[in-house]
C-alpha cells in the first residue's frame, strides 16, 4: 500500500508520508558518507514541532531476489510511534520514489525465507526462537494475589543483586 512519495526539489529529496495516525508532511533524505558496507544509504529527516530537522529513520539498499530489482528498505521509529514503521521506496519515473508500507515479514521474492525475522533489516525472532510463546510462569493467583518464589514477603529487589 503506498503511503507517500519523494521528489526531487532543487536537487534534493523531500516528500511526505501519511497512513491513518501518522501524517510527516515534510520529510527528507540525506545521503550517508561511509565507508562501512552495512551504513544505510539515506537517512530519513522530518521537521519536528520546533521547526528543527530530526532524523526517523534509516534507509538500506536492498534488491528482490527473483527480479533483481533494486529499492529502499528502512523504518520510521521515533519515541512519539507505538512502533516502528517498516516501509520500502521503489524508483519511479521522475527520479523520486513512490513510499509502500511493509510488513515486517520477508517475502521470499524480496530475498528473505517468507518469515519475521529474516532480514538483516528488522523484523520478530524466527518463529523456532520463541519457545513456548510465554514470557514465564504468572506470579498472580485467580484473585490477583501474588503467588510462587516471593509470594512469602520477599521483594523482587532482595533477589536482584547489584
Amino acid at each position: 500500500m503506498n503511503i507517500g512519495e519523494i521528489v526531487v526539489v532543487n536537487g534534493r529529496l523531500e516528500g511526505r508520508i501519511a497512513t491513518r495516525t501518522i501524517d510527516l508532511p515534510r520529510i527528507g533524505l540525506r545521503k550517508v558518507e561511509s565507508m562501512n558496507d552495512r551504513a544505510p544509504v539515506y537517512e530519513i529527516l522530518t521537521l519536528n514541532v520546533a521547526k528543527r530537522w530530526v532524523q526517523i529513520g534509516a534507509l538500506w539498499q536492498a534488491a528482490m531476489k527473483r527480479t533483481g530489482e533494486v529499492f529502499l528498505a528502512g523504518n520510521i521509529d521515533d519515541p512519539s510511534l507505538p512502533e516502528p514503521l517498516p516501509i520500502a521506496l521503489f524508483p519511479n519515473e521522475t527520479g523520486g520514489y513512490s513510499i509502500a508500507w511493509r510488513r515486517d515479514t520477508v517475502r521470499s521474492d524480496l530475498g528473505g525465507s517468507g518469515f519475521a525475522g529474516a532480514a538483516s533489516f528488522g523484523g520478530q525472532r524466527a518463529p523456532e526462537d520463541l519457545g513456548d510463546g510465554s514470557f514465564g510462569g504468572s506470579t498472580a493467583g485467580a484473585n490477583g494475589e501474588l503467588t510462587g518464589q516471593g509470594a512469602e514477603g520477599e521483594l523482587a529487589d532482595d533477589r536482584v543483586p547489584f
